[in-house]
């Protein structure tokens, strides 16, 4: 099996023997065995819940916890078995290849990655189309695709492929380095995605090239010197851009500025460049924006672009369709002075050109650009001032901006759909572009709704620019740095001088964006539609006019911002979807799930209620728990002194109940008797536990008064929902005592509860753990029910939590009055509890009937009963 089974070998040491020297051991041992079964089995019972609450599709999770909430469950299932086994004297050793092959499945589902069946390390864009985005990314496959089939101009350049990237992490064993740093995120830590990254990255920076890789690549930068400008630029003198181009990049989703990018690169910087923009799928936001997305890092590689630099005189983005609207046919064009970065992140507002369908100019906005980013004569990248005569002067020609829109027109025509598109102006005049990909926009045809101005409250911006539509609430928190975004809380409204992709990291915390500076056609206006956070950009003053703290409402239909909650501009927000599902992470999870969460074992009568019938770790999980008590109900069979060990219990309460004594839970053991009554427990967790369920009140046989819909509703469900949705547990229910330890299991019809505890008088180690689930009604009944059963034990001073129509608590280190009166009530609430479903009418139902019990009121006296 797997290599967790050399950690579970058969024990041969407890021997059979039921002599009295041998009884104690034997007794000790399957008492410890059990135990540990019992915690593995309340272990994996939080794993399916876990399990449970992700696949509803609200939380964000990546690869890392479906492999460990998996490796967990495996773990728990398998401990269990072993336990079990060593219980039964291994009579369940066959339920170990059940076990392997269902963890077979599950490697199986979770080893999958996209497979590269390309051979070339380097590759020319007259060798690269769109179908070739698995070997060279979605910015490469593009590229290729503009050049060979659209005949528009790119720069010169090459692909260094995912091939080379596999090599390179499987050269230097960093899958597996990586994998495992991988396993430190926690989703709900930020600080830990900031810790991973950096070690990650580290890994893969000092790690070095394969010799081949590193050679191809000197080579075809050779190639491409000697063929520019008809070879007058020598290999020292030419410099290239290194652009990230990862597999699902530009693709179905944006990636919108996640990934490196790096400009005038020189030569000897080449492989070191290569190297850092690898590293580059490990940054913060980057890992971020994957988690957000449920985007598997399995089916992500790294391909690089390596194009001629163009000494950019202006630059810019383009959209073939308006981004808030792309029923609108216009193409919309941004400029700036200079290299590209300043005008995608948001550094300085750019010209902006609305165009209509025959090339001619409808609108232009020309804003003022005091700097622009230039090339450094030996490499990298500088800020320098724009001269005064340029400062207000539009970077664009109308000549220019006419071929611009043909582009446009043409690449949107080409590929059906609007078009998202980076372009360059080089010093001679000659336009090039450099990334064309689908536009990420409003919906179709979607209009913004008109919100009124609100004069009750104070109006902090009366006018910004709107990049993606929508309300948000909140308090403002101001982010200067990435430090901040690390502790940025949940529903705040975030508030920035510039707009930046880095943003992404919080942008399914935060309600809403209001940034002082920004651009339309930026990656962060993309990636705020991309997740569809309500965001105003270029708005001048929010940084100073906007406190930290201070609480907003932020009217993205407008551009208005408000102090304060604004009640009326509720009715305007979007309800967004579930961040998850329909994400490939999600699709993993929902297949691995598959293997785990069902049960199909429902009734320990059938047949079918056997090892080799267990479908699921759920199955094994049930049937385990199922037989290890009917294991323990046998430990009298081991018993040659002729004391009793195993009895069912003589007390007036609707419970089929067994007593397994483990030791001085009672006060005599008398193997000719086959039952006993509650004056012989010596337990002293159970005798408190029966007083509770033995209450006075409900041995009255009182008819409690039943809501008519509440019992239809009962009704309906078992007769209509599937058996996984209306479980019927076994009749039997044990308690497993000693004189301080009692495990009460009670399964009555479609309830199931346990009650764990330890009551001594050592206060640290008292306790007591509380779990309930079931019920016959519908779900919203049942988890009023839940919700009902929690609001009890808070009030006892339990720690609870519902899930569902499941309730864990624990209560821990009190006095042991204090333990025993508790076990007490828990006894009475048990009582309480059952058919508690059906008087779930309403919401008013759960405090109505907490209040109830807590007042002592258990038949639910009418006059109580008034509100």
């Amino acid at each position: 099996m797997f290599k967790k089974l050399k950690l579970f070998k058969r024990d041969t040491s407890q021997k059979k023997s039921s002599s009295g020297d041998n009884l104690p051991n034997l007794f000790r041992f399957k008492y410890s065995c059990f135990k540990m079964l019992l915690d593995s089995n309340a272990e994996f019972l939080n794993v399916i819940t876990d399990l449970e609450e992700k696949l509803q599709g609200e939380q964000v999770f990546g690869m890392s916890y479906v492999r460990s909430r998996s490796a967990k469950a495996v773990f728990h299932a398998l401990r269990m078995i072993k336990n079990l086994d060593d219980i039964s004297g291994h009579r369940y050793f066959p339920l170990f290849g059940v076990l392997e092959s269902i963890d077979l499945k599950i490697k199986e589902i979770l080893g999958r990655k996209k497979e590269i069946s390309i051979s070339e390390l380097i590759l020319p864009y007259s060798s690269i189309n769109a179908e070739m985005m698995d070997w060279v990314g979605g910015k490469n496959a593009n590229l290729g695709e503009i050049q060979s089939r659209t005949g528009l101009p790119i720069p010169g350049g090459f692909a260094i492929t995912t091939k080379a990237f596999d090599s390179f992490l499987l050269n230097t064993d960093l899958f597996d380095k990586v994998s495992k740093k991988k396993m430190e995120i926690d989703t709900d830590n930020p600080e830990t995605i900031q810790t991973v990254s950096d070690e990650i990255r580290q890994l893969i920076i000092s790690a070095d090239v394969p010799a081949a890789t590193g050679e191809a690549i000197l080579l075809a930068y050779e190639k491409l010197a000697g063929e520019t400008s008809h070879g007058k630029i020598s290999d020292s003198c030419l410099r290239v851009s290194m652009r990230s181009s990862a597999v699902g990049e530009d693709g179905e989703l944006s990636f919108a500025g996640q990934y490196l990018s790096r400009l005038n690169v020189p030569k000897e910087l080449l492989i070191r460049t290569y190297k850092e923009i690898v590293a580059s799928l490990y940054t913060p936001r980057a890992i971020a924006y994957r988690l957000n997305k449920g985007i598997r890092d399995e089916d992500i590689a790294m391909s690089v672009a390596c194009l001629q630099m163009v000494e950019s005189a202006a630059s810019g983005v383009m959209y073939s369709r308006n981004p808030l609207n792309i029923m609108e046919e216009n193409v919309i064009i941004t400029a700036v002075w200079g290299l590209g970065p300043y005008a995608v992140d948001g550094v300085i507002t750019p010209d902006t050109y609305t165009v209509g369908k025959n090339g001619r100019t409808i609108y232009s906005d020309i804003s003022r650009k005091r700097v622009q980013l230039v090339s450094k004569p030996d490499e990298g990248l500088t800020e320098i001032p724009v001269t005064d005569d340029l400062q207000d002067k539009p970077c664009l020609s109308v000549d220019n901006i006419a071929v611009l829109a043909g582009f446009a027109r043409k690449l949107e025509e080409h590929y059906g759909c609007p078009q998202d598109i980076e372009w360059a102006l080089d010093r001679n005049g000659s336009l090039f572009i450099l990334q064309s990909r689908p536009l990420r926009a409003e919906d179709s045809g979607k209009k913004y709704p008109v919100t009124p101005v609100l004069t009750g409250y104070p109006l902090l911006i009366e006018k910004g620019v709107t990049v993606s539509g929508g309300i948000g609430f909140g308090p403002a928190y101001h982010v200067s740095s990435e430090k901040d975004l690390l502790h940025f809380p949940d529903g705040a409204v975030l508030i920035a001088r510039h707009s930046s992709p880095k943003l992404a990291m919080v942008m399914k915390k935060t309600w809403a964006i209001i940034t002082d500076m920004g651009n339309i056609a930026g990656h962060m206006a993309t990636l705020a539609r991309e997740f569809a956070v309500p965001t105003i950009i270029s708005t001048n003053i929010a940084t100073s006019v906007i406190p930290e703290g201070m609480e907003v409402t932020v009217d993205a239909y407008s551009g208005r911002v408000y102090q304060g909650k604004v009640p009326e501009l509720e009715a305007y927000q979007i309800t967004g979807e579930f961040p998850m599902k329909n994400t490939p992470v999600y699709g993993v999870l929902r297949e691995v799930s598959d293997w785990i969460v069902p049960l199909y074992l429902l009734d320990p009568g059938s047949p079918d209620f056997a090892p080799l019938s267990c479908r699921t770790l759920h199955d094994i999980s049930r049937l385990v728990h199922e037989f290890s008590y009917a294991e323990m109900f046998k430990l009298s069979d081991f018993v040659s002194d002729k004391k009793g060990m195993a009895f069912k219990l003589k007390v007036n309460i609707p419970l089929d109940l067994y007593v397994i004594d483990l030791g001085s839970g009672l006060t005599e053991n008398n193997i000719n008797l086959n039952s006993i009554s509650p004056d012989k427990i010596a337990s002293v967790p159970f005798r408190a536990l029966l007083q509770g369920l033995m209450n006075k009140a409900f041995q009255q046989n009182q008819c409690r008064p039943v809501e008519f819909k509440g019992f239809l509703s009962v009704m309906r469900e078992q007769m209509l929902s599937p058996p996984s949705a209306a479980e019927r547990f076994g009749d039997r229910s044990y308690a497993i005592i000693s004189d301080k330890y009692l495990n009460f299991s009670s399964r009555v019809g479609y309830h199931y509860s346990i009650i764990d505890s330890y009551c001594s008088r050592t206060v640290n180690m008292n306790y007591i753990s509380f779990s309930f689930k079931g019920g016959a009604a519908d779900d919203v009944r049942k988890n009023r029910r839940a919700r009902a059963i929690a609001r009890i034990l808070r009030s006892l001073d339990f720690a609870a939590e519902v899930t569902g129509d499941r309730v864990n608590a624990r209560y821990q280190k009190h006095e042991l009055h204090l333990m025993e009166e508790t076990l007490d009530i828990i006894g009475r609430l048990l009582q309480f509890s059952r058919q508690m479903d059906m008087l779930m009418t309403n919401e008013a139902s759960i405090d109505l009937l907490a209040e109830n019990f807590l007042e002592g009121n258990y038949n639910l006296e009418p006059k109580q009963r008034e509100q």
